[in-house]
């Protein structure tokens, strides 16, 4: 008995020993997340650790490595700006973190938010969907639904250093069985003010040998489909000069499609930051500046117009304003009747918006 009591004694001890290194070992992994995000997770970093094998806690650790990524990388740039980081609670279901630059010496305004809510989809929102294509089942007009993303535009003050915008996001639906609808979204794009051919080329290789890690159809296909979605259509121009463009992405499967979201949201920093460093200190007139306002009113345009993410945002309801207007410039301007001279730099780009390049063969 006393020697069954000692085996006890011994084994309690061990179990004892070993779950406070786990505690210890969890409290570990837990400071280093946080030191390696922006913030808090909206989901909560327990949460995310006890379901960490599923896809929806992968993308959301994935979405937050990417701002705090962009976010660090922005920041070295300017040293002497830094990051407002607002996190907020959704009533309806979950939550964001925006984290927003302004006025520094290089950004005049970047802004890099994560959102990750769930609730019911609101009827215009199901409206828009369906007219995709979507075939979506509601229950007495209920729809559950968990969206979640990470979107960032970046309008600098230099006019020779582009604006740049990124959006990698997953969707999921429930329908009224329990069957799950499930897709990703999202690209990274290019609006130069004045075109740079070097700048353009680096910019579309390093999206493709993204894409071809995965499947060499998919650079085309979404190039196309970038030129084609930022189409200012009353204007008959592109936004800018495109980059990779994708939506309701659902096969071959949810493994392959993250991991190729993945590569897209890892190559975000390589593509961008080089043609930061090598124009921010670039010298520039009044009238460069004066152009780089006028398309930032194209940019405006676009966005209230025709973007789908835009929409989607207004559309839902205790969504939050301030983040999906974010994306908006800290100054534009809007001049009647201009249009810039014949073979000028700003003709220049206007041709490459109008008439879409291949950057990379």
């Amino acid at each position: 008995g006393a020697l069954g009591g000692l085996g006890l004694a011994l084994a309690l001890g061990l179990w004892r020993r070993q779950a406070a290194l786990a505690a210890a070992r969890e409290d570990e992994e837990e400071k280093e997340l946080r030191q390696r995000f922006m913030a808090p997770p909206v989901s909560g970093l327990r949460e995310l650790r006890r379901r960490r094998r599923e896809l929806r806690s992968r993308m959301e650790l994935l979405i937050m490595e990417t701002q705090a990524e962009v976010c660090r990388a922005l920041a070295a740039l300017d040293p002497g700006a830094s990051f407002t980081v607002d996190s907020w609670e959704r009533k309806e279901g979950g939550g964001g973190i925006s984290c927003v630059l302004q006025d520094g010496e290089v950004f005049e305004k970047a802004g890099v938010n994560v959102s990750v809510v769930s609730g019911l989809l609101s009827e215009e929102a199901a409206r828009q969907m369906r007219s995709r294509g979507k075939s979506l089942k509601a229950k007495d007009g209920k729809l559950p639904f968990c969206a979640m993303g990470v979107s960032s535009v970046i309008h600098p003050k230099n006019p020779h250093v582009p604006t740049m915008h990124f959006n990698y996001r997953y969707f999921e639906i429930e329908e009224p069985d329990g069957t799950k609808q499930w897709w990703f979204g999202g690209g990274t794009d290019l609006t130069p003010t004045y075109l740079n051919e070097e700048d353009a080329i680096h910019f579309h290789k390093t999206l493709k040998e993204a894409c071809d890690k995965h499947d060499l159809k998919l650079y085309p296909k979404y190039k196309k489909w970038c030129d084609d979605y930022f189409y200012i259509k009353h204007r008959g121009e592109r936004r800018g000069i495109g980059g990779i463009f994708f939506d309701d992405m659902d096969s071959p499967s949810k493994e392959e499609v993250f991991q190729f979201v993945k590569s897209c949201a890892k190559a975000v920093v390589p593509c961008y930051i080089p043609i930061v460093k090598k124009h921010c200190h670039d010298s520039f007139t009044p009238e460069e500046k004066l152009w780089q306002q006028l398309r930032r009113g194209r940019y405006v345009e676009f966005n209230l117009v025709y973007d789908r993410g835009t929409k989607f945002g207004l559309l839902t309801p205790g969504s939050r304003i301030e983040s999906i207007l974010m994306s908006l410039p800290l100054t534009a301007r809007w001049e009647y009747m201009h249009t810039p001279p014949e073979s000028s730099k700003e003709a220049e780009i206007l041709e490459v918006l109008r008439n879409p390049k291949d950057w990379v063969h």
